[in-house]
């Protein structure tokens, strides 16, 4: 069986009681449950992603990273409150990524401040951004978004038809794209995935979405089954292995240097 690296999947623990959003609440989803629901699928490790009914809380999220043990990272929920003492603490527990839910109304600063926060955290610590949004309303960010497309990942390949087209233009510039959520976006998959593997063969990245809250119809095994006879093996651990590797690295490199800060914008 081929080894899959789970790159967005989420964790719901009773044990951290977690704000909602929305009004929604989700159901519990448990490591054990996690393990579960996998447990044929080949998982071998993967990405815990920060979910809009986390809250901005990131102790949650540790405390599931710690229990998947290793060959799990994670990404949390951006916020540009933290200082870079807290970002490298969080680098130096096994967080890769900070993910901008605006697609959810988490990110409270304009487009632009976020951004902003993106470039602190990369330089304070090595950090990617990752970007869960109607990828058309991205468009007038693209020039900024290209520059920094080699630490960018874009989260369920972009959600609409309509920001397809700026997924091509920032996959073909160096960012990921999720190949995640098939249930939950609104294009038509099949197309999307040929498209974008024909720009950037090693931009696509699969993760289950697991346990796909609020998607119109959960992650199942033919979604993997459809990646596989468009794009091959490559997304589900080749891609994630040399992303998220060349994370790794960059985090180390801003943990050795604490006094690094962002170029002024």
């Amino acid at each position: 069986m081929t080894a899959i690296f789970d790159a967005h999947f989420h964790i719901f623990d009773p044990r951290f009681p977690a704000p909602g959003h929305g009004g929604y609440a989700p159901p519990t989803f448990t490591v054990a449950q996690y393990r579960a629901a996998t447990a044929g699928l080949g998982v071998t490790g993967g990405v815990l992603v920060a979910a809009s009914t986390h809250g901005l809380d990131p102790v949650p999220l540790l405390a599931a990273l710690e229990e998947l043990g290793p060959g799990f990272v994670a990404v949390a929920a951006a916020d540009p409150a933290m200082p870079e003492a807290r970002l490298r603490e969080l680098a130096a527990r096994g967080v890769r990524g900070l993910r901008f839910n605006l697609y959810r109304g988490m990110v409270e600063d304009s487009p632009e401040a976020a951004l902003d926060f993106a470039d602190r955290a990369h330089a304070a610590a090595g950090l990617h951004a990752q970007i869960y949004a109607d990828a058309a309303t991205l468009r007038p960010l693209l020039p900024r978004l290209r520059a920094m497309a080699g630490r960018l990942v874009i989260d369920h390949l972009g959600m609409t038809e309509a920001g397809l087209p700026v997924v091509l233009e920032l996959a073909a510039a160096g960012a990921r794209v999720k190949a995640t959520g098939f249930g939950r976006v609104d294009l038509e998959v099949a197309p999307a995935l040929e498209r974008i593997a024909a720009v950037a063969p090693r931009a696509l990245i699969f993760g289950t979405d697991l346990p796909s809250t609020r998607a119109r119809r959960p992650f199942a095994p033919e979604d993997m089954a459809l990646l596989r006879r468009i794009a091959g093996a490559a997304p589900f651990h080749e891609n994630a292995a040399a992303f998220y590797g060349a994370a790794a690295h960059g985090r180390e490199a801003a943990l050795r240097s604490p006094g690094r800060h962002a170029p002024g914008r």
